[in-house]
């Protein structure tokens, strides 16, 4: 007898996690492994925030707050939406949640009816599709390549609609291949789903500030679409506040109340204390700040390194991401390779490979959705990322 209901075991494990799970594993074995499957800046939280946070502590301000969020911090959410996005909003659109996944959760949730279709580029977030399961719904996958930088077209997404199309799902930066959609990208897909009234957008933005491009854009510019749009954000990425658990959304009246109900249920507010450390973080243009504009320059450099050293591993094939900490290379060319005792076959085995010979932890493509490919994040130091490329190309080197 099954004791576990269908909805959890029909759930798939995160990839990310469990490659972290495994590393722990081994490292608890005395091995010396390098964890390049991790999706956290490996900086501190700035002084100033956690100044801030100490302070709230110290006023006590430690009860419920509003399901919804503060309403400072909903104020200045709204304001950084103005000022960095050119996107205006007042404070009852704003939601904040335990982290951006809650945000896209209580969205998926509070729109998508079972047989409702999600539409979703590949590559995407591996939390993606099991929400959407949650959700009741159906996800519709656009696959790019790395020949078009893991991009969708507006082509692509004008074919995949239909009439059960309910939301159109995207994130940029991407996690995992770091790709960044242009303002010109932004307004072709804008165009179709302009056209198409009964379709939402969720558009997930919370490596804004890890961008090597320059200006973020979101989609909810374009006026065609803004009321039908759900921009994603918060505090984790690009303020090095994973462990705060504090992420937003921006949207519609309807649909915010609809999150606020839904949340009301399940968690209420997120922590007192972490929405005050948050306000602090908001209030503090990413650029101005020392800590901030320290961490993105060590990215970028890391990016180029690691990009370097991949590109000289032959049947390693992978482009120059423009955001985000993470390198996502198609490996295809090791498929059906042996070192005479261990076949690679697919992505799971080639991590597996470089996990137990290399010890370097990576993630396998399938669970962002296109199994020619492994996550590489650069979210580690200098050193870290040299020696982990040796090891990898010492025993890649072994396959024939």
């Amino acid at each position: 007898m099954n004791i576990l209901s269908d909805r959890i075991r029909n759930l798939s494990e995160s990839a990310t996690l469990q490659m972290t799970r495994k590393s722990r594993e081994l490292k608890a074995q005395g091995k010396n492994v390098i964890n390049l499957s991790i999706g956290e800046p490996d900086f501190n939280t700035p002084e100033c925030i956690k100044d801030a946070a100490k302070e709230a502590i110290d006023e006590n301000q430690t009860h419920y707050t509003p399901v919804a969020g503060i309403q400072e911090l909903r104020e200045a959410i709204a304001e950084k939406f103005k000022n960095d996005n050119g996107l205006n909003y007042i404070f009852q659109n704003i939601v904040v949640s335990n982290g951006a996944k809650q945000s896209i959760a209580n969205a998926l949730l509070c729109l998508v009816n079972p047989g409702d279709e999600v539409i979703v580029p590949a590559p995407y977030w591996v939390s993606y599709p099991e929400m959407i399961k949650l959700a009741e719904g159906k996800m519709v996958v656009i696959p790019t390549s790395v020949d078009q930088n893991f991009k969708a077209t507006p082509e692509q997404v004008e074919a995949a609609i239909t009439p059960k199309t309910k939301v159109f799902l995207f994130n940029s930066p991407n996690n995992p291949s770091g790709s960044v959609y242009t303002k010109e990208e932004l307004a072709g897909i804008a165009d179709v789903l302009a056209k198409h009234e009964s379709i939402f957008i969720i558009s997930d933005e919370i490596y804004e500030h890890i961008n090597y491009t320059g200006k973020h854009e979101s989609i909810a510019q374009f006026e065609s679409v803004k009321e039908r749009v759900i921009t994603i954000n918060g505090v984790s990425k690009g303020f090095a506040m994973t462990g705060w658990r504090i992420g937003y959304m921006a949207a519609s009246l309807e649909i915010a109340k609809a999150c606020d109900k839904l949340q009301g249920q399940i968690t209420s507010g997120a922590s007192s204390i972490s929405q005050l450390a948050s306000l602090k973080a908001v209030k503090i243009a990413p650029c101005s700040s020392k800590e901030m504009e320290e961490m993105i320059t060590t990215f970028k450099q890391r990016r180029e390194l690691l990009a370097e050293k991949l590109d000289a591993i032959p049947g390693i094939k992978s482009n120059l991401p423009d955001g985000a900490f993470y390198i996502f290379a198609n490996v295809a060319d090791f498929f059906g390779k042996s070192n005479g005792s261990i076949t690679i076959n697919n992505d799971v085995d080639f991590c597996m490979l470089l996990l137990e010979k290399a010890h370097v932890a990576v993630v396998p493509g399938a669970a962002f959705g296109n199994p020619n490919c492994v996550r590489f994040s650069y979210a580690t130091s200098t050193e870290n990322l040299l020696e982990a490329v040796r090891r990898i190309k010492n025993t890649l080197a072994e396959l024939s």
